[in-house]
């Protein structure tokens, strides 16, 4: 797993219940993993938005990942509200995945991560401006 290289965003891991961090350590690096193996994604940019780790690349649209003390038992995948990818999740993804809204996948601290499918969706919004135009994001 790939050391975290900015010290705000290693701080703000630091700060998430044990059990959390270790999943969202995982999204984590199924967003770098998925970064490496998607044609076109270069220099990936790990940092905070909102707080949040963040993660963009030139074309693409921002991943944040998150644990809310208000939701305990819960993490997030965050996606810009004002795009199709949550819509498009819905749609090819609805029945394996909890969509929140326009603007999150959210995972309960004992789910199984679908890889496959949260590998499409981090590729779909990484490439998002190159495809955003094509119906259901050239799925």
């Amino acid at each position: 797993m790939r050391a975290i290289a900015n010290k705000e965003v290693a701080e703000v891991f630091s700060k998430y219940p044990s059990k959390i961090r270790k999943k969202l350590m995982r999204l984590r690096q199924l967003v770098l993993d998925t970064a490496s193996e998607t044609e076109d994604v270069k220099d990936i940019q790990e940092t905070l938005k909102w707080g949040e780790p963040s993660y963009l690349v030139k074309g693409g649209s921002t991943i944040r990942m998150d644990w809310k003390i208000s939701k305990p038992n819960e993490y997030a995948l965050y996606f810009n509200c004002k795009t199709k990818l949550a819509d498009t999740f819905k749609e090819l993804y609805g029945d394996k995945l909890n969509i929140d809204g326009n603007r999150a996948i959210i995972f309960h601290e004992n789910d199984e991560i679908p890889i496959k499918e949260i590998k499409h969706c981090i590729s779909l919004a990484l490439t998002y401006h190159s495809i955003k135009h094509l119906p259901l994001l050239g799925a």
